[in-house]
């Protein structure tokens, strides 16, 4: 196991009802809010009911930023700093999935950095100065109520990047907000919650079981319950056990003690989404399994690693080393598929014309020759074209 450092400093209140608690959390931060949320499911619910009058009653001066797109914009980021320094915004409060508070922490961020907004997301490496930042959480999925990271796109120049911006001082999680999530939203969360496990878990360590054992529950709790989420919408059980699943996959912890990986899967989808601004987690679930293969075949001393995850997350026991490695991959495939997500990318209408641009900019300063195997601008080409 090798060392590493705690750092999560997020006050999460978590369960039924706890939104109740807003006033008296938010009071400490500040008084002039930013209440930050996309295109109106807050308001079709009517949590945006229920916050504004939490808001009023407690005396809060509020400015509103709506409209936040599914993978947040540049353009909205700099909109909310705009507002924050023309009304002399205290606190944001972001009212939405991980969309909403990436944007939202960005925009803390970007009223403290000078310069472009996107310059910051560009060179974002620590922790920056930022406004105190609230999230009441609606979609369980990237962990964004529970990390300093976010992630922006800019359609203009074809990116989408990750930045270390800040984390939210206090995190509401709610398990019944997520009743209205659709069956295909519910799903596409669940494939980000496992791909932020499956970064981690395929790493070059081995010993570091106690964190090995909590991505291996995680894994199997989100293919537990996903199907229960999809069935019965409103099973209390079900969407809190994904909730938790949420905060926890993208926490770093399941990954403490643990060699870096690179996160080849994000790196890919990044490009794909920057392209075509399809939803995060069907990218995921798209690219996880042909991920899988590629690598096994590259490099099979990938195997026994492989070999357990078929074991202990779904239990598979008959057969070699390399069989229980085909296996295992074959399983997380046939439950990606069967939870109804796209199944490839010509499903979604994308072909191999930007394959190489993509492939070349998810490998910058060779960042996924670092990986947990090795990938070259032709290994990301290769995965690619599986995935038509």
């Amino acid at each position: 196991m090798l060392d590493f450092v705690h750092d999560i400093n997020t006050k999460v209140l978590f369960g039924k009802g706890c939104i109740e608690k807003l006033p008296e959390e938010l009071a400490p931060l500040g008084r002039r809010v930013l209440l930050a949320y996309g295109g109106g499911s807050i308001k079709r619910t009517g949590l945006y009911d229920t916050i504004m009058k939490l808001l009023s009653d407690g005396g809060f001066e509020v400015t509103e930023l709506s409209g936040i797109e599914p993978n947040p914009r540049i353009g909205s980021v700099r909109e909310g700093v705009k507002l924050c320094r023309e009304r002399g915004i205290e606190a944001v409060l972001a009212v939405g999935g991980g969309s909403v508070i990436d944007c939202a922490k960005a925009v803390a961020c970007g009223v403290f950095f000078e310069g472009d907004p996107w310059d910051m997301i560009r060179t974002s490496r620590r922790r920056m100065k930022a406004l105190p930042l609230a999230a009441v959480l609606t979609l369980s999925a990237t962990g964004s109520e529970f990390d300093d990271s976010g992630v922006i796109s800019n359609l203009e120049t074809h990116e989408k990047l990750g930045a270390i911006l800040t984390p939210p001082a206090v995190s509401f999680c709610d398990p019944t907000y997520t009743f209205t999530v659709s069956k295909y939203q519910t799903a596409s969360g669940s494939a980000d919650i496992l791909s932020h496990i499956f970064e981690g878990y395929f790493s070059r360590t081995d010993d570091s079981d106690v964190f090995d054992g909590l991505a291996e529950t995680v894994m199997k709790t989100v293919i537990k319950y996903t199907p229960t989420a999809l069935d019965e919408p409103e099973n209390y059980s079900a969407r809190a056990n994904l909730m938790v699943c949420s905060s926890i996959g993208c926490s770093g912890i399941p990954e403490y003690g643990k060699r870096g990986t690179g996160w080849p899967c994000h790196a890919m989808e990044h490009e794909l989404s920057a392209y075509y601004d399809i939803t995060h987690g069907v990218g995921l679930a798209i690219l996880t399994p042909r991920w899988m293969r590629h690598i096994l075949k590259k490099d099979p001393t990938v195997t026994p690693r492989f070999a357990r995850f078929a074991r202990n997350v779904f239990g598979i026991t008959e057969g070699s080393e390399a069989e229980l490695a085909e296996k295992g991959i074959d399983a997380i495939d046939a439950f990606l598929r069967s939870v109804g997500l796209p199944t490839c990318l010509s499903e979604l209408g994308i072909g191999e014309e930007h394959f190489e641009a993509m492939a070349e900019h998810a490998n910058r300063g060779g960042r996924l020759e670092r990986a947990y195997v090795p990938l070259t601008k032709e290994d990301v080409i290769g995965i690619f074209r599986a995935c038509l």
